[in-house]
């Protein structure tokens, strides 16, 4: 980092488990930092799905810097194999680690990011660009303040900004005149808005895992409430792809929510509508009609209450007009990333290690990490990001052999489907291969090739 600008801390944007993550391997190699949450409490996203268990146990959900960092302070270790939930996540790691006294003083909430920039600079100039520190305008407890920093560290996340649920992407005024109806989310429907949904008509579009967990909910809902009706779009053709690795994954909680949605489908508790395309909603007499289309017919599906929609998040990148990104056009991911995760090729939910190379940004000492760099790819898991961020401040305190030597052991998904010719997919792998460290049986990945080219299936 540039000399004139050593004496400033590095900045943090997102106060989730990969930005403390980020501050703990900084203070782990005595450098600085600043960290800026947008919510009024830590780990604000995760807040939201306190009520919802993860499908990860302990030991993926630590970093071992901030282990380290805890320790040192007389935090006991969960239980390594239990499951926490995303409340207990944050009560018994993430808040412990954000209230270290090493910690706290330089983590600033209710602050929200609005800009980033070279001081002085605007994007277009070059010359004499990275002499100088990054600019970062925040808004704090509705104050509008300018912070300084050597290097910036976005680890935003992706929760707070959802897709619409209309299948073409676009937020239309009908899906948005209907705020109080649509969730986007996985709302407590068994605990705190169980009157909410008790005995009503819902709709759940999406086919990822936040999906799948608010169906088994419903599906707890209706036991006790027999007038709950549930009615689940999916734009994939087929249900069954859906289940994911079921036995075959490695997390066994995560698999398990495979069978029992299975079980749940084949009951007819829920009504399943496959490769359907919302192109509007309307709403008359305070219920919802959503018109699409299924395999080229129009589809009227009537009288709903509530909407849950779960069909991903998307970047938020309007604060970083200022500064040189690399974002793939399709998924909006870090650009050299795109091949290993993008889903219209394959739905593997693990990729080859990467660390500080391939997140490397045009704008120097700038990076997306976590969520965020996987753009709207769905893929994403915590222990990536710990990786991500331990490789990036190796690099930013000059220690490139580290950086470059980017390890990661994911757990197996036990599903892989590609969408490529056989030439393409050069790393399918013999079952037993699959026991062999992620590394070794994935293929490289070269950030200059075409980006349309899967370079992965593990």
């Amino acid at each position: 980092m540039n000399k004139c600008c050593s004496a400033l801390p590095v900045a943090i944007i997102g106060g989730g488990p990969v930005g403390l993550a980020a501050a703990a391997h900084l203070l782990s190699k005595g450098e600085s930092f600043i960290l800026f949450e947008a919510s009024n409490e830590i780990a604000g996203n995760i807040q939201r799905w306190s009520h919802v268990r993860l499908f990860s146990p302990w030991q993926f959900n630590i970093d071992k810097a901030a282990k380290l960092l805890l320790e040192e302070s007389g935090w006991k270790t969960p239980i390594l194999t239990d499951i926490p939930t995303g409340g207990e996540l944050v009560e018994q790691y993430l808040a412990p680690l954000s209230n270290l006294p090493i910690m706290n003083p330089h983590i600033h909430v209710y602050a929200k990011v609005t800009a980033v920039s070279r001081k002085g600079l605007s994007k277009v100039k070059t010359a004499g660009r990275v002499q100088l520190p990054f600019l970062l305008h925040v808004t704090e407890n509705g104050e509008r303040k300018a912070f300084e920093a050597k290097a910036v560290i976005d680890a935003s996340g992706t929760w707070a900004t959802p897709n619409p649920a209309v299948s073409n992407g676009i937020w239309t005024e009908n899906e948005l005149a209907l705020k109080d109806q649509i969730i986007y989310g996985i709302p407590d429907v068994v605990g705190q808005q169980r009157e909410r949904y008790a005995g009503k008509h819902v709709l759940v579009v999406g086919s990822g895992h936040s999906a799948i967990n608010a169906l088994l909910d419903l599906e707890k809902l209706k036991e006790q409430e027999p007038d709950t009706t549930i009615s689940w779009i999916i734009r994939k053709s087929q249900v069954n792809e859906v289940y994911g690795g079921q036995e075959k994954d490695s997390l066994r909680v995560r698999g398990e929510l495979g069978i029992r949605l299975e079980n749940l489908v084949r009951s007819s508790k829920v009504h399943v509508y496959p490769s359907f395309m919302i192109e509007n909603f309307e709403k008359s007499r305070g219920q919802i009609h959503v018109v699409g289309y299924s395999n080229g017919q129009i589809i009227q599906i009537d009288s709903i209450d509530e909407v849950i929609s779960n069909t991903g998040s998307r970047p938020d990148m309007s604060f970083l007009r200022e500064v040189r990104t690399d974002i793939d056009s399709a998924i909006e991911s870090v650009g050299a990333i795109a091949p290993l995760i993008d889903p219209n090729l394959h739905s593997c939910g693990t990729v080859r290690p990467h660390g500080e190379k391939e997140l490397r940004q045009p704008e120097q000492n700038f990076y997306i990490v976590g969520s965020k760099s996987y753009g709207r790819a769905p893929t994403f898991l915590m222990t990536t990001g710990y990786e991500q961020v331990r490789s990036i401040v190796a690099a930013l305190t000059g220690d490139w052999e580290a950086a470059e030597k980017v390890e990661l052991e994911l757990p197996e998904t036990g599903v892989c489907n590609l969408s490529l010719s056989r030439e393409e997919s050069c790393c399918e792998t013999e079952e037993s291969d699959r026991e062999k460290p992620i590394e070794s049986t994935c293929c490289t990945v070269n950030p200059n090739e075409s980006k349309n080219q899967s370079s992965s299936c593990c």
